[in-house]
């Protein structure tokens, strides 16, 4: 079974430069045409799962009614939480935290950047949804860059610290395979 990762389109551009995580926004302009050329592009699949968040939801439910395929909403694919850091922007994160931040990347399994997920928690979830994934020969996931990262991670071998390398771009697909 093919597993098609798709990390969402790029978010409105007063979100630039911000935390965003959990935050429910939609896309920029460039987004738009993103999501249009998308759905017009996009192989068939046989089933569509997304976290809820309208960034992910509107593409979602734009690809699964222009192939009549079911689309389930799974919040265990939702970008990392940050709580405090939330709509803040990373210089100010920075100017409030330091190199703490960095805790994200040298101590994933424990660091909860403001408060949030630690890396460990969100590997968990992440790999809950991905067992749970419906059974069909091709499921599209539209999700967000933390999540996908961080099942590919998982899938690879690497370290959680790793997880960063593995971020794909805004609508980028990332193909795995996965057992019935």
């Amino acid at each position: 079974m093919s597993v098609l990762l798709l990390r969402h389109p790029p978010v409105a551009a007063a979100w630039k430069g911000r935390c965003y995580g959990r935050s429910d926004m939609g896309w920029n302009r460039a987004g738009w045409a993103m999501a249009r050329r998308i759905v017009g592009e996009i192989a068939p699949v046989d089933a569509v799962v997304h976290s809820g968040a309208i960034r992910t939801r509107r593409l979602a439910e734009w690809i699964g009614a222009a192939q009549g395929v079911p689309v389930i909403a799974d919040p265990r694919w939702l970008e990392r939480d940050f709580a405090a850091w939330e709509g803040r922007s990373w210089d100010a994160i920075w100017r409030d935290s330091g190199a703490a931040m960095d805790g994200m990347m040298t101590d994933p399994e424990t660091y909860r950047p403001g408060g949030g997920e630690t890396g460990r928690d969100l590997a968990d979830r992440v790999q809950a949804a991905w067992g749970a994934l419906p059974v069909a020969t091709t499921v599209l996931v539209v999700a967000h860059g933390g999540p996908i990262a961080t099942l590919r991670a998982l899938q690879a071998g690497a370290p959680l610290a790793q997880a960063v390398d593995f971020i794909p771009a805004c609508g980028e697909f990332v193909t795995l395979q996965r057992c019935q």
